[in-house]
């Protein structure tokens, strides 16, 4: 993978981090993206900044590794965040516009801002993290689920179109991970007190689930799988939950995945 060019978003922390890590150690020149005003090269990984809210900012990351290298070969679409454990209806449209604009608009703007140097280069792979509540549901985490839906559809979309002019786009679906994700979410900006006791339980649940969970290094080894195949797969479960869990939403049946998820929620049965 010497000479290969990589861009990471998001790659401050968590999987981004470990992701631009593993890559470099592979071989890529990598640079990673944050927020932060004044970014600096965290070991082998030189950091650029970047809000992908911003279509000037993707633009100029895009520009800025053009004119190091002349070329992208790689991009990892993983900057995102999600709302705390919550009813749909605790979050306002403001903040239902603000994770579409970060977790899915973003990777919009970024794909655009890359894909015209990637066709005329003939070549180039673009790597979505997106998650299993991509093809799964997550009760009281509609919008994120909904945000990674959105991820799949489009990248297998996109995927279609590309793949004759020598460009992959693929999807890579974690389950649960242990990083600093959960504490990083935002609290719903429209909180109901008949939901409290509900929204703590979840959120207690979902860190007793964290406790055991993998950590990002196996989602930073599927990237680079599904960076280097040489006949890649539309999507890639990232660990040894989201690989059973993508086995049981193809082969089960729904009221059984269904009812696996309430039960693994804690949640109380429907009433009808």
């Amino acid at each position: 993978m010497n000479n290969k060019i990589a861009l990471i978003t998001g790659a401050s922390s968590g999987i981004g981090e470990s992701t631009a890590q593993r890559l470099a150690q592979a071989g890529y020149t990598v640079h990673g993206t944050t927020r932060a005003a004044s970014p600096s090269a965290q070991g082998k990984v030189d950091m650029l900044t970047l809000d992908v809210t911003s279509d000037d900012s993707a633009e100029a990351a895009i520009a800025e590794v053009l004119r190091r290298h002349g070329r992208i070969d790689l991009l990892v679409n993983n900057a995102g965040f999600g709302v705390a454990p919550a009813a749909a209806e605790e979050s306002s449209l403001e903040q239902a516009r603000a994770i579409f604009d970060t977790n899915f608009f973003g990777m919009v703007r970024m794909t655009r801002a890359v894909v015209p140097h990637m066709r005329k280069q003939g070549s180039g792979r673009i790597l979505n993290i997106g998650s299993v509540l991509g093809f799964l549901p997550m009760p009281y985490m509609a919008l994120y689920s909904a945000t990674k839906h959105a991820v799949a559809g489009y990248s297998e979309s996109l995927d279609h179109e590309l793949r004759t002019l020598g460009i992959r786009v693929l999807v890579i679906e974690p389950g649960y991970i242990k990083t600093s994700f959960d504490a990083n979410s935002l609290d719903p900006d429209l909180p109901l007190a008949m939901y409290g006791a509900l929204r703590a339980a979840l959120n207690a649940r979902v860190k007793e689930v964290l406790l055991t969970a993998q950590g990002p290094d196996v989602v930073a080894e599927t990237v680079l799988q599904a960076a280097t195949a040489a006949h890649p797969k539309l999507r890639y479960a990232a660990g040894t939950l989201a690989a059973r869990m993508r086995l049981l939403r193809r082969f089960a049946p729904a009221s059984l995945v269904d009812a696996g998820i309430r039960k693994d929620l804690r949640l109380e049965a429907a009433r009808s």
